[in-house]
């Protein structure tokens, strides 16, 4: 038996499905990072990632073929929450009291403590996965109300603050004073 196949470009390891291969590039679940697969990647020079969720998403969708395509699609998923240096008073509170108080969210109060992909881009879901069951790599508190979930791919971003109830779509750029800060910085 083959420990690694490749049919319909999902990647098996040792019949279970580990990934798949989209563009030239493997996409596997990190519980099934190891030097065989690896190398067999690396043999057939397919650039190789590993994330959280893909087995979840391939064992529930691997003989539904049109479904594939929806599930290969997924966003990534960023959770941005207030840094250590931000006013205490930002914290957990709703998206309408902040930006009364503060006015609109900014990447200047917040640092990333999680990036990867996900098994969903359902923000109820992601808010499941990241109170119950934190990802390999999250680094934060359990996702609560003033954080922001970013999900983003090559064609860019969209940013959603944690409400009291839902969450509400924000810009979430940095303040142009930092940004002309950084810019000076790269000079």
């Amino acid at each position: 038996m083959e420990s690694i196949k490749l049919k319909n470009s999902i990647i098996h390891y040792y019949g279970s499905p580990s990934g798949y291969l989209k563009d030239g590039k493997a996409t596997v679940d990190i519980m099934f990072e190891c030097e065989e697969l690896k190398d067999w990647c690396k043999n057939r020079q397919y650039a190789v990632t590993f994330a959280d969720g893909i087995f979840d998403r391939l064992a529930r969708k691997e003989n539904l073929l049109d479904s594939q395509e929806n599930e290969i699609s997924l966003k990534n998923v960023r959770i941005w929450q207030l840094n250590a240096d931000s006013d205490f008073s930002m914290r957990f509170i709703s998206f309408d009291e902040f930006e009364k108080k503060f006015g609109e969210p900014s990447k200047d109060h917040y640092d990333v403590i999680y990036d990867g992909n996900l098994s969903t881009n359902n923000l109820d879901e992601i808010y499941e996965i990241c109170n119950l069951n934190h990802p390999t790599g999250y680094k934060g508190h359990s996702l609560s109300m003033s954080d922001v979930v970013e999900l983003y791919d090559e064609n860019g971003s969209e940013f959603h603050y944690v409400d009291r109830f839902g969450f509400q779509q924000i810009d979430f750029e940095q303040s142009e004073q930092t940004q002309g800060f950084d810019m000076k910085m790269e000079l």
